[in-house]
């Protein structure tokens, strides 16, 4: 848990890139807007993972999971977000899928050598 109120911000610089990200060229953002878009999406984020986590203990889980974000975002009534963090997630889980094959594909090579006689592939034993 955070010891500090501070501790529960957004980096400045992760907050910045996603503004500059966000506008067209040439538009600059002051200060002042940047530390109030870092606070509001700090809170925001909070206020999510609260509802997220309520739905969590509803279900006797201390685990909070993908759906349970997903409901809280309906909960909070933030329909529109549902469908973007949706793609979102099925992204992450393709991803994810994809690291552990080739991992275990490579694991599975390393584990292999050429047969002396034959030159064909062999598991070790």
């Amino acid at each position: 848990m955070a010891e500090k109120l501070e501790d529960l911000n957004l980096p400045n610089a992760v907050v910045t890139r996603i503004i500059k990200e966000a506008l067209p060229d040439g538009i600059s953002v002051g200060k002042d807007a940047r530390l109030a878009v870092a606070k509001a999406s700090s809170i925001f984020i909070l206020y999510l993972t609260s509802t997220a986590n309520s739905i969590a203990k509803k279900h006797n889980r201390k685990t909070i999971s993908g759906s349970d974000v997903i409901q809280a975002i309906e909960d909070i009534e933030f329909d529109q977000f549902k469908s973007p963090l949706n793609e979102a997630l099925e992204n992450f889980k393709k991803t994810q899928k994809e690291k552990k094959d080739a991992t275990a594909k490579k694991k599975q090579l390393s584990t292999s050598k050429p047969d002396e006689d034959t030159g064909e592939m062999q598991e070790d034993e």
